[in-house]
């Protein structure tokens, strides 16, 4: 088992295992800087683990369904090995790589943040990293039950009911404990195949048609990526209760300067559409024949920005029309402002992709949580603060 384990962890954390170090000190950094600047915000513990706990399990579902992992499982699956072996190992070496690299960012930032004394914040730590690791084991039993996902689901619901009822009581922990052991149990005896993915949904080819249309192969992209289209659903529902979040942070009064100031903030949280983003940089046979083909820089981009324009457009509608309903004052300029933001990000997250296009990443998690999702936001919420000065 320590071979199989060694094989994964390596894939995931590099032959010397790099990724770690970088993953501690990017996250020390992060939590000496906040810690140091002196905000702090009061999070319910019970707030803390839901958040813990539906973090990692995304971020180990979208690991267990990257297709760079289902090339290396058909690779693996032609050697000799023992099925209860194979999946712990590649349990192990998934959620290690969830926790280490992606749930210990979260925490860094949350616990860097909160006015808990030396032995508080201990203690939630350990009730969050208890949340993360039952979250993982879960998820991997829920993947692999290809058939029976509706069974998953009301299992997810209860773990989530359980967070919200016990809080971070001594019942809660021994309950994480439980289902952690049951979902021990029910991995033993696991078929390895079941976390191979049968069928990649993910080809890069346009078939049925000799026009070769890259908006028709962005429409396909999105809609064989379920992952990809849940996203952008989930920022449509952002952008109906962003509103709401808004009013309450100004204390139910929005003077029509702060409403035409929160408009511009509220269109750069929703440029964070990563998987969008990010075509090139997970294709990389297709970055390599658009660059390789003559004029195909500009036969690609141009569709590939305005289908972001379109994608971003829409969230910036869906949020004109909550502010309006909520708040009020929602005019041509807002209208025409949400327009330029949207194109700003479209442009913006293009140019990044053909420019600066992420490399030598382990599988498609990496991707989503690289920092370069944040340069074109930052840039937003920096023109924000412009707009603000100039109204």
């Amino acid at each position: 088992m320590k071979m199989m384990v060694k094989i994964f962890a390596k894939k995931l954390f590099g032959v010397k295992y790099e990724q770690l170090s970088k993953a501690f000190l990017i996250n020390s950094i992060v939590f000496l800087g906040l810690h140091t600047a002196g905000y702090r915000l009061r999070i319910a513990p019970f707030i803390l683990n839901l958040m813990v706990s539906t973090f990692s399990a995304g971020v180990m579902w979208r690991a267990l369904a990257s297709e760079d992992n289902a090339a290396n499982l058909k690779n693996l699956f032609m050697l000799p090995f023992g099925a209860r072996t194979f999946v712990f190992s590649y349990v192990s070496a998934l959620g290690t790589y969830t926790l280490l690299t992606k749930t210990m960012g979260l925490l860094a930032v949350v616990l860097a943040v909160s006015p808990w004394s030396g032995t508080e914040t201990l203690w939630h730590f350990s009730c969050a990293v208890v949340c993360a690791a039952n979250a993982i084991l879960v998820t991997a039993c829920v993947y692999a039950w290809k058939k029976c996902r509706c069974v998953g689901v009301l299992w997810g619901g209860a773990v989530i009911a359980a967070v919200f009822l016990l809080g971070d009581t001594i019942y809660f922990l021994l309950m994480m404990a439980g289902n952690g052991l049951l979902s021990v149990l029910i991995l033993a005896g696991t078929d390895a195949y079941a976390f191979y993915r049968q069928d990649s949904k993910g080809r890069h080819t346009v078939k049925g048609s000799s026009c070769h249309s890259v908006w028709r192969y962005l429409f396909r992209y999105l809609t064989a990526h379920k992952n990809y289209m849940m996203n952008t659903v989930v920022l449509w529902g952002a952008a109906c209760v962003l509103p709401f979040f808004f009013r309450q942070i100004f204390a139910q009064d929005l003077a029509p300067i702060k409403g035409q100031f929160v408009m511009p903030v509220g269109f750069a949280i929703l440029s964070v559409n990563t998987p969008l983003g990010i075509l090139l940089s997970c294709a990389p046979a297709l970055e390599q024949a658009v660059r390789f083909l003559p004029d195909q820089g500009k036969a690609f981009c141009v569709p590939y920005a305005l289908f972001l324009f379109l994608c971003s457009m829409t969230a910036d509608i869906i949020f004109l029309c909550s502010f309006q309903l909520q708040i009020g004052g929602v005019n041509a300029a807002a209208v025409l402002t949400a327009a330029f933001f949207a194109l700003f990000s479209a442009v913006g997250s293009v140019l990044l992709e053909w420019f600066f296009p992420i490399r030598g990443w382990k599988i498609e998690s990496d991707l989503w949580h690289h920092p370069r999702k944040y340069v074109v936001p930052i840039a937003m919420l920096l023109l924000a603060g412009v707009v603000e000065n100039l109204c």
